[in-house]
């Protein structure tokens, strides 16, 4: 028992629960020279969403964001999180690029990078994690934290011994959900902390309104450090608030020697981000209630408004409540996935098709057989083999690391974008989001080269001047 740190979120996790990840690099600027001295073990600012959206919709260089920001905080691990073989895309890759994404995001100013795989196979973590622990980077890994009948304590806690064995330096309990209730956790940490020697991270949310309790009683149990939000952007759908943790702790023995003022004053520059964030559409009240439907369908806030608008979409928003309940009988017939990119997308999508189909898998979507077939990895529990006939009949299944079919992919890649190319980092821009990153390539050449931003279309095309 001792000090317990603090990971703040507000520059990654906090923005891309509430507010669609739209937060600007120059709205971090302003705050990060605060957040560097405020004495925290991570400031998380990285990988997840945020790489997508500034290439999207911001209009700005993630790798450009990293460098930035590593300059204003050279005090502070900055953190990133990782999908594993997925990097930050949606589908595995192969090992060179995971070598060669990792390498870049150290040399550009990552230190922690909290790798995690949707349906925990260790086999997923491995080429991260060893890439990570060879380029000097500190490697964290991820539990995906969910309940169902094969996801017991000693299931969780034989998975942390075995991921600390292949190279972790700290174990993550990443409950993406708010799942994870008060006491579950007391007994989760005291299992996993008699078996590892490793600091043990916990990442919750506070959706179903439990998540600064189950912040308490780990930290009891022996937690080491755990994921806040600064209070502009926390609660809610985001994680538990910073100021108020630090000040729970406060004269005792968890002691965080985080300096209250210095939130204060980081906290004073954020709320007009929160604002414009609110101002702009993206923050919307709805995220900040308590909702424990959570508890009931497993549905993290994220995967719930992409049903609502795949419902909105077909002109069935009155069906919400039924794909809710088919949710949870697609994740059995799957082998009871954690719901976490990408299998939430993959088990709502499903979910959507078998209630508006009016009948179950009739209509089955490309990734529902690729996770059926094992092209994610190995599902945690016993598959429905009736439905699995059903939407793939005998396709032969892959039983080997899925990665360990893919071939090398960097001298395509490195040949398909030459001509856009300004620097290495943009051959993994490019393999991860194909269709987007060579507009926002456009966009850039253009600025460069002094074209008028304002002569580009939504689309990021340079119209003729």
């Amino acid at each position: 028992m001792g000090k317990v740190y603090i990971t703040d979120t507000i520059l990654r996790d906090a923005h891309q629960s509430q507010a669609a990840t739209r937060m600007f690099t120059d709205e971090m600027l302003a705050v990060a020279p605060i957040l560097d001295e405020a004495g925290y073990w991570s400031i998380e600012c990285w990988g997840g969403a945020t790489f997508d959206t500034c290439l999207r919709f911001l209009h700005e260089d993630p790798w450009e964001r990293l460098r930035t920001l590593k300059k204003a905080m050279p005090k502070t691990k900055l953190q990133m999180l990782l999908r594993g073989q997925n990097l930050l895309g949606y589908k595995h890759y192969a090992d060179d690029m995971v070598d060669l994404f990792i390498k870049k995001a150290i040399e550009n100013g990552i230190d922690v990078i909290r790798i995690f795989d949707a349906l925990n196979d260790p086999r997923n973590f491995k080429a991260a994690m060893d890439a990570t622990n060879k380029y000097g980077g500190w490697a964290e890994a991820a539990i995906s934290y969910t309940t169902s009948p094969v996801h017991s304590l000693e299931y969780f806690t034989e998975l942390a011994c075995e991921l600390e064995q292949m190279g972790a330096k700290s174990i993550c309990i990443k409950d993406m959900a708010n799942l994870l209730l008060p006491y579950d956790a007391y007994q989760l940490v005291k299992s996993i902390k008699a078996r590892i020697s490793v600091p043990l991270h916990i990442h919750t949310h506070n959706t179903s309104g439990t998540g600064d309790m189950t912040y308490l009683k780990a930290i009891e149990a022996g937690a080491d450090i755990v994921d806040c939000a600064l209070s502009p952007l926390a609660n809610g759908t985001s994680q538990p608030c910073t100021e108020s943790l630090v000040a729970t702790l406060q004269g005792t023995e968890y002691d965080t020697g985080i300096d209250l003022t210095q939130l204060t004053k980081a906290a004073e520059l954020m709320r007009p981000v929160a604002q414009r964030l609110k101002n702009d559409g993206f923050l919307s009240p709805k995220v900040l209630g308590v909702d424990i439907n959570t508890l009931l369908y497993q549905v993290p806030g994220g995967m719930l408004s992409n049903l609502i608008s795949q419902l909105k979409n077909a002109g069935a928003e009155d069906k919400l409540i039924q794909v809710l309940e088919e949710v949870p009988r697609v994740r059995k017939d799957f082998g009871y996935p954690p719901l976490v990119t990408p299998t939430s997308q993959i088990v709502g999508t499903q979910a959507v098709m078998n209630v508006l189909a009016g009948e179950r898998y009739k209509m089955v979507s490309k990734e529902s057989k690729g996770l059926l077939r094992g092209e994610y990895g190995k599902l945690p529990g016993e598959v429905n083999e009736d439905v699995r006939r059903k939407c793939i009949g005998d396709v032969p299944l892959i039983t080997c690391r899925p990665a360990d079919n893919i071939e090398p992919e960097l001298p395509r890649y490195r040949e398909e974008i030459k001509d856009l190319m300004e620097q290495e980092e943009d051959i993994l821009s490019y393999a991860m989001f194909p269709q987007v990153a060579p507009k926002y390539f456009e966009y850039r050449r253009a600025k460069l080269y002094g074209v008028d931003g304002s002569k580009l279309d939504s689309e990021n095309h340079i119209h003729p001047v």
